[in-house]
């Protein structure tokens, strides 16, 4: 047999919202103004490397992570984050359903992008 083929999942951003109000308002911003607060500043996610907030102090393994930060990336670390990136300091368990993180990644794309 071949592969299961993986339906797309469409994010809903009002959906995103509660979700980020919800899960991770307590801890980050989306605003360019907002600064961090227990997590880094959001504003500007998509298209930068882990770790790399000048103002936030990240842990060894957040900084050598390496990786980029767009929808692929941000699903398998809103999965689990400490299995994704062991040694982080988040202490957030991760959004196992997967319409929960595409919903919570279209509102991070569209609110942490400054066009």
């Amino acid at each position: 047999m071949g592969k299961k083929s993986k339906k797309e999942v469409v994010g809903d951003c009002a959906k995103g919202a509660k979700i980020f109000k919800q899960k991770c308002a307590q801890c980050h911003t989306c605003v360019e103004s907002g600064g961090n607060k227990t997590g880094p500043l959001l504003f500007g996610l998509f298209g930068r490397k882990t770790g790399s907030v000048g103002t936030y102090d990240y842990t060894a393994a957040n900084k050598d992570k390496g990786i980029e930060w767009n929808e692929k990336t941000l699903d398998v670390y809103l999965t689990n984050p400490k299995k994704y990136i062991p040694g982080t300091k988040m202490i957030f368990a991760g959004l196992k359903k997967l319409q929960e993180r595409a919903d919570l990644i279209a509102y991070l794309k569209k609110e942490t992008c400054s066009n």
